[in-house]
């Protein structure tokens, strides 16, 4: 792909998810009138709130990674991993426009992460763990 497709993908890609983004919020505003007549519903709004900010996180994340990707096309690091410097597969950039990695490398640093949050799960358990030992006390 000509990374001037590429650059048009992206930016379509950033514009739908703004506008999105707006129909969400308009949503969110919706519900939250609602809310207001109808105060029994406020655990149902709460958690469809709590989602709502959930995607809105996502939808941050993407929007991120689709200008970090604006920005290696200008600069002109693009389809470059940014790991171990070889060229990202066209196939892989052409599903996901705004990868950082390669595929062997984003398959290590997601099994690294994995690791990782396995290893700080098993902390909080065991201090979880330990702390009611001590009330027991």
């Amino acid at each position: 792909m000509k990374k001037n497709e590429i650059r048009d993908m992206l930016l379509k890609m950033k514009d739908n998810l703004l506008q999105e983004i707006a129909s969400n919020m308009k949503m969110e505003i919706g519900h939250l009138q609602e809310a207001i007549a109808d105060m029994y519903d406020l655990a149902d709004d709460e958690r469809e709130r709590q989602f709502s900010i959930l995607l809105c996180n996502r939808d941050r994340e993407k929007l991120d990674l689709i200008d970090e990707a604006l920005e290696r096309i200008e600069d002109g690091t693009y389809g470059t991993c940014e790991d171990c410097g070889a060229k990202i597969a066209e196939g892989r950039v052409k599903v996901m426009p705004f990868a950082r990695y390669c595929v062997a490398c984003q398959n290590r640093i997601e099994k690294e992460e994995k690791y990782l949050k396995n290893q700080d799960d098993s902390l909080r358990y065991r201090s979880v763990i330990k702390d009611s030992e001590e009330i027991e006390e």
